[in-house]
């Protein structure tokens, strides 16, 4: 029997603080809230643009050394001009960490979303403040793993294999796009952190038996959160028959008692990797029929003048499978770079970061385009912009550290376990991509884990 998906209390009810602009102590936080953030005052709402920047890098000047701003790859141009560093949400996440160590700064204000700062804030010092300058810029496939739900997920499992005859030890893994709770969640249990590059490898150490090797005759599974269509295009990439090897577990379905999350029993019993049911909003609105309009559109040119299609792995498996290429986000950003001139490509992620690809690929003579003409915005990072960054750096200038984002030390303590175990298995590891892009491009493209 199912069992009752009400909400559990544990050592991980309150997971992360921040300072709320109208209070001085921290304010505990449920697991993956939607957080309330104040409206601004006119000053920042009424100025423009160009007075807004003007501003911001007065600001800049101002705090000097003690300040290091991290910009997302999916901001906006006039938020990305101000950032110190731009990257991925865990090589930025590092490289803070590298920065302060560097330059003793005090403050990182993170042009991200909240999953991103509580990692910032987990591998920088306890006297650094991680600032998130809007606190309702959330991530909605972060939001969709709850702890809860979690828990209740790894007790259905644990009953359903014993109730099957079917033993088995799981081990979880989360990706990086995951709240602290998650990741505590996963650390707690032997499992570990992946990204988007190393998710084979980090899959592959699971299936073998984690930190504790496989035993003979021991069968091992996988609770892959919370990206369902990276976990699938993984497992894929390993050989195995999705449509048998892996299953879905959907949390929304535990809530209305429907089976183990969806699942019958004997799927569950069956399958190696058991995959949450989250997406990435964004990825999902690249289709299949996107892939197939182009070629259909190219079916009579030569191979060497078709366009290139390049996605993301958080898209769909039947795009990642149409697709010639998929990688991480560093991984098409160092492709579509070292692209030859006159190829052609369809980069199926981010709007904001497909056009300033699009135009740094023209000046090379390199065409390029985003893969569907949908809006493919990441509407939550869309909140950070230059009101709300001009706003934290004047709260700064004034002495004053407003939306702090902060770890709890046992969340910190659970989930760095399990983010170490990523770091120590895949150091100096290279990128899990799909496609071999020598031929389309003047070099090799650099490895990442990202």
């Amino acid at each position: 029997m199912p069992l009752a998906a009400g909400p559990k209390k544990n050592l991980l009810t309150s997971l992360t603080t921040h300072h709320a602009p109208s209070t001085t102590h921290p304010i505990p936080l449920l697991r993956s809230p939607m957080l309330w953030q104040p409206s601004l005052p006119e000053s920042y709402t009424r100025a423009t643009p160009d007075d807004l920047r003007a501003r911001i890098t007065a600001r800049r000047q101002e705090l000097g050394s003690r300040l290091i701003i991290l910009g997302h790859h999916y901001q906006v141009d006039d938020v990305i001009r101000h950032a110190d560093i731009t990257g991925d949400s865990l090589k930025l996440a590092q490289a803070a960490a590298s920065r302060v160590a560097e330059s003793g700064a005090k403050f990182v204000v993170f042009c991200g979303v909240h999953f991103m700062a509580e990692t910032a804030d987990m591998l920088t010092p306890d006297d650094v403040a991680v600032i998130l300058p809007d606190l309702s810029a959330g991530c909605s496939m972060a939001d969709m793993a709850d702890y809860d739900d979690a828990v209740v997920a790894w007790e259905q499992i644990e009953t359903t294999l014993t109730d099957q005859r079917a033993p088995a030890r799981v081990i979880p893994i989360t990706y990086i796009n995951s709240s602290a709770a998650i990741k505590a969640f996963v650390g707690e249990r032997g499992g570990a952190v992946c990204t988007s590059s190393n998710a084979r490898m980090v899959l592959e150490w699971a299936l073998a038996g984690g930190d504790q090797p496989k035993k003979k005759a021991e069968k091992i599974k996988v609770l892959f959160l919370p990206d369902q269509h990276l976990g699938r295009n993984t497992a894929a990439s390993m050989g195995m028959d999705v449509s048998v090897d892996t299953v879905l577990y959907d949390f929304r379905k535990t809530r209305k008692g429907d089976g183990v999350g969806g699942a019958t029993p004997e799927q569950i019993a069956r399958a190696q990797v058991i995959l949450w049911a989250g997406h990435c909003s964004v990825h999902k609105l690249f289709r299949p029929e996107h892939v197939d309009q182009i070629r259909t559109a190219e079916a009579g040119l030569p191979e060497a003048q078709r366009t290139r299609v390049l996605v993301h792995p958080e898209c769909m498996k039947e795009v990642v499978d149409r697709a010639d290429l998929a990688g991480s986000t560093e991984y098409i950003i160092r492709t579509i770079d070292a692209a030859k001139p006159g190829t052609k490509w369809a980069i199926g992620t981010e709007t904001n970061l497909v056009e300033r690809l699009v135009k740094s690929a023209a000046a090379r003579g390199v065409r390029a385009r985003i893969l569907s003409d949908c809006q493919c915005m990441c509407t939550t990072m869309y909140r950070i912009d230059q009101p709300h960054l001009c706003w934290v750096l004047d709260m700064l200038a004034a002495g004053k550290v407003v939306n702090q984002i902060k770890v709890l030390p046992k969340v910190k303590e659970l989930a760095m376990s399990a983010l170490d175990r990523m770091l120590r298995l895949t150091a100096g590891a290279g990128s899990a991509v799909k496609g071999d892009a020598a031929k389309w491009t003047a070099g090799p493209v650099a490895a990442t884990v990202d």
